[in-house]
C-alpha cells in the first residue's frame, strides 16, 4: 500500500469508523421499520369505519384514530430514517476530508478507483509512524 493515514488522525478515524458502523446498523433498522410502518394496513380499517360513521360519531372517532395511529407510526420513521441518513451523510463528508471514502461498509482511499486496497482502521500498518 502506497499510501498511509495520519497517525495524528489515527483516534479520530477509528472513533468515526466505529461510529459509522453503529450508524449504519441504526440506519438499517429505522428503514425497516419505516418499511413495517408504510406497509401496515391499519388505515383500511379506517376506511371501512368510516362507512359505518354515517349513522355513529363513535365510528367516526375511531376511524380518525385509526387514521392517526397509521400516520403517526409513518412520519415517526420516516423521521427516524432521514436522521440517521442525515448523521451518515455528515461522516461520510468528514471522511471524505481525510481523503477516504466507504462503499458499503469498507473503507478506501479516496483515490482508489479500482476499490482494490481497503483500509483496516484498527491496522497499525496503515498509520505513519508520528513525527
Amino acid at each position: 500500500m502506497s499510501q498511509l493515514l495520519s497517525a495524528e488522525d489515527k483516534f479520530d478515524i477509528q472513533q468515526n469508523f466505529r461510529r459509522y458502523m453503529r450508524l449504519k446498523d441504526s440506519n438499517e433498522l429505522a428503514n425497516d421499520a419505516y418499511k413495517t410502518a408504510k406497509a401496515n394496513r391499519i388505515w383500511i380499517a379506517g376506511i371501512i369505519l368510516l362507512l359505518f360513521a354515517l349513522s355513529s360519531v363513535f365510528f367516526l372517532g375511531a376511524a380518525a384514530g385509526l387514521f392517526g395511529v397509521y400516520f403517526y407510526n409513518l412520519i415517526i420513521s420516516g423521521l427516524d430514517v432521514n436522521s440517521s441518513d442525515e448523521s451518515i451523510e455528515e461522516l461520510d463528508r468528514w471522511f471524505i476530508t481525510k481523503q477516504l471514502k466507504f462503499e458499503g461498509r469498507i473503507l478506501y482511499f479516496s483515490q482508489d478507483e479500482l476499490l482494490e486496497n481497503p483500509i483496516d482502521p484498527f491496522n497499525e500498518a496503515c498509520f505513519s509512524t508520528a513525527e
